[in-house]
């Protein structure tokens, strides 16, 4: 690998025509630029001065290789542009995975907040359940649903943003739809909507607290997605039970109606990669998500 400041001292002795010049330049000794172009030339076996007089000038080879560099040093100005900005947020790209729920009630305001603060930034948004494994690529932020205990992984730390409790979307005409709060066992009897084809962590949450309320549910039509199964409640198919911030921009025919007895909980993390946490975006990002959790 050929040294980078060999490279610009060289040109420099070239572009000045002499060590001397060079070494004013660069605020350097004229032993330390002889220094570098004799490692330079030692690094690459090639002869890039020539004695001429008193001093040097470049060899044919010296000077099809000061050209080159030229191309070589504007590229890595470049990039050190481009590291500085990284550093400070002002471009590069922010990878951001989040389940359904959050999509609707909080990522217009994440997004928002992101591209006003960092204009240059290219957010790559993905919708995702569950936890990329094995040698997938891991998203920089991922907002994701676990155990009240969860810490994170090896490469990633867990940041707890919400402990968000589950509620009864019920018709509005339903006898249940006036109380201010309702036990689950009092549901068991009710026709259930399902709403998480996925099986994923949330409903076997959901199924684990109504085992231990002494029933388990009775699901009359099964739907994809917390929309759905609303819909369906509004159109007096049945009730469904989801984390409130699920039960957003609800129809007029159903009502919201907390869970008590047990409450079924789900938390809320923001698993953010150890590689970007330090990086303004990420911690911007972090900074949003809290205040919308709030």
């Amino acid at each position: 690998m050929l040294d980078v400041h060999r490279l610009r001292v060289f040109r420099a002795v070239v572009a000045s025509g002499s060590v001397n010049a060079a070494a004013a330049n660069l605020g350097y000794t004229p032993s330390a630029v002889s220094q570098h172009v004799t490692a330079l030339q030692r690094e690459t076996g090639l002869v890039l001065l020539a004695r001429n007089g008193r001093g040097v000038e470049p060899t044919a080879t010296g000077l099809t290789l000061a050209g080159r560099i030229d191309g070589v040093l504007a590229h890595l100005g470049d990039v050190e542009a481009l590291v500085s900005d990284l550093r400070a947020g002002r471009t590069g790209t922010l990878s951001v995975a989040y389940f359904a729920s959050v999509g609707a009630a909080w990522m217009p305001t994440v997004t928002r907040a992101l591209l006003r603060d960092f204009p240059d930034l290219r957010l790559a948004l993905e919708l995702r359940d569950d936890f990329p494994t094995g040698s997938a690529k891991r998203p920089d932020v991922q907002i994701a649903v676990a155990g009240p205990d969860f810490t994170g992984t090896r490469e990633a730390r867990a940041h707890h943003l919400l402990d968000d409790p589950y509620v009864a979307v019920v018709p509005a005409t339903h006898p249940l739809a006036g109380r201010p709060e309702i036990e689950l066992a009092a549901l068991a009897a009710e026709s259930w909507i399902d709403n998480d084809f996925a099986r994923g962590w949330c409903r076997d949450n959901l199924l684990q607290t109504c085992q231990s309320a002494g029933f388990s549910p009775s699901f009359r039509v099964e739907a994809h997605d917390y929309p759905t199964a609303i819909a369906f409640v509004d159109a007096g198919i049945g009730i469904t039970v989801l984390p409130r911030l699920g039960a957003t921009r609800l129809p007029a025919g159903v009502a919201v109606v907390p869970v008590t007895a047990p409450t079924p909980v789900r938390s809320i993390f923001a698993l953010v990669q150890t590689a970007v946490e330090s990086a303004p975006p990420a911690r911007r990002l972090l900074e949003v998500l809290r205040e919308c959790a709030r």
